[in-house]
């Protein structure tokens, strides 16, 4: 995770994960691993865990949908916060995918999937009258752009404060998305 993080997807080699660990040699990560595919797979299924048991019961504690969205915004930035390494790595491998690997597709389906989840969630704010119209599919996916953002800008920047970071962005989408100014 760390290696990832630090250096990159690219760069993020059996050989380098193996130095940090203190490991003598490759094999012990080539025995769990089948190669660097699966490793990077692992690494997403396991940040997707992180944050599932992390962010379910922030959001699902509240009521109205403008609760849920704040605790959304500011649960994953407080999770950033918490696990710095493991959302800078997982940013770094899926903004690096290409090609078709069928694990990795699964993942970006899986992460389209709980998107569309999401849009629906606004969609149906909408219905109930408590967010204003706008295109939900547009407005998630600034969302999730503002959020990735501010964890590649972290993952730089040291000195910025995430958690402030995510109140501002709950703000800024609290007003984007009620139906009253």
């Amino acid at each position: 995770m760390d290696v990832v993080a630090e250096v990159g997807y690219h760069r993020a080699s059996f050989a380098k994960i193996a130095e940090r660990a203190g490991l003598s040699s490759t094999g012990m990560i080539s025995y769990h691993f089948d190669g660097r595919d699966d490793l990077m797979r692992e690494l997403v299924a396991e940040v997707l865990r992180l944050a599932e048991g992390y962010l379910r019961p922030r959001i699902e504690a509240h009521e109205s949908y403008a609760a849920r969205l704040r605790a959304s915004i500011e649960g994953n930035l407080d999770l950033f916060a918490e696990y710095p390494s493991h959302l800078s790595a997982i940013t770094e491998v899926l903004s690096n995918l290409r090609g078709g690997d069928p694990g990795m597709v699964a993942f970006l389906d899986t992460t389209e999937a709980n998107l569309a989840v999401q849009v629906e969630q606004l969609r149906t704010a909408q219905r109930t009258g408590e967010f204003r119209d706008f295109d939900p599919w547009v407005m998630m996916r600034a969302i999730r752009a503002a959020i990735d953002d501010v964890v590649r800008r972290a993952s730089h920047d040291p000195e910025l404060d995430v958690r402030a970071a995510g109140r501002e962005l709950a703000d800024l989408f609290d007003h984007a998305t009620r139906r009253t100014p």
